[in-house]
């Protein structure tokens, strides 16, 4: 049979039927490369491989198609053999193309442009936020060009649970990866405690609002403005984070309010979504 003729699609793994449309448009389907990627998806749900039987029976193909398509992933070394040569798995190529372009550097190349806008216009500085490891990475950070402002470095390390960007993330995320972070979490050096009651509080007051505006805990004179970075799935992958300092010389700037609009704007434009708040 041709390898372009249309046939009724193998079983996928589990993990992937269900991030599929329920109808999907047919349109514009290419058989050929279904059936590399269905090897591919199947073959990442398991440890130690399959040999070509195994795939054949999950596919639900002919061995000839499945043989070529095999032939084809090994060449092009997405997929290897066993030394024995009866067994197929992924190989690392895939993992060595993701981190080609990290997303995190993907996202920091796109914020600093608009992060740099932000503070020009604000005349504030700005900070760009990610959960690491229990508490707050800064990942990016754009300094007022008036010289006058508060800044927290790049690279430093925030808390999780006395922190705007922290209470962000906790915010705006599912319920599985709030419970993870908040068991991850490991106070940091001079960490305010917060009480269960409060935090809840709060992580309310932010779904509510779509941002968090409040004194600073660790500076005096200093307001934390804060709004989430959204994901696809509205859920927060960073934050940005504008620590609002007021002059009270003869300098006019911008005031709070103006600053907040701008901050929401860039978290917008750096959002998948474009309900990053209200």
């Amino acid at each position: 049979m041709s390898d372009t003729t249309p046939k009724p699609r193998g079983r996928r793994p589990k993990s992937t039927e269900s991030a599929e449309p329920a109808a999907a448009d047919e349109r514009y389907r290419a058989p050929a490369l279904d059936k590399g990627l269905d090897i591919l998806e199947l073959l990442a749900t398991q440890a130690h491989g399959l040999t070509r039987a195994e795939i054949v029976k999950e596919m639900e193909r002919s061995p000839n198609e499945i043989y070529r398509m095999l032939e084809r992933l090994v060449a092009r070394q997405y997929v290897m053999r066993n030394p024995s040569g009866d067994r197929y798995a992924l190989s690392l190529k895939l993992f060595a193309l993701a981190h080609m372009h990290p997303p995190l550097s993907r996202l920091i190349n796109q914020a600093l442009p608009i992060m740099d806008d932000f503070a020009r216009k604000a005349e504030q500085s700005c900070h760009m936020g990610v959960y690491d490891r229990g508490n707050v990475l800064i990942s990016a950070q754009i300094n007022s060009p008036r010289g006058w402002s508060f800044s927290v470095q790049r690279g430093a390390r925030v808390g999780l649970l006395d922190t705007a960007s922290g209470h962000l993330l906790l915010a705006y995320a599912d319920a599985g990866s709030y419970q993870r972070m908040l068991a991850e979490h490991t106070p940091l050096d001079g960490e305010v405690p917060i009480t269960e009651e409060k935090l809840a509080l709060t992580i309310a007051e932010i779904r509510q609002q779509g941002y968090l505006e409040r004194d600073s805990a660790q500076s005096f004179g200093v307001v934390d403005i804060s709004f989430p970075i959204l994901g696809p799935d509205h859920t927060a992958i960073a934050t940005l984070t504008c620590p609002y300092i007021r002059r009270i010389d003869r300098h006019i700037g911008p005031e709070l309010p103006e600053v907040r609009e701008l901050l929401r704007e860039a978290a917008q434009a750096l959002s998948f979504t474009q309900s990053a708040g209200k």
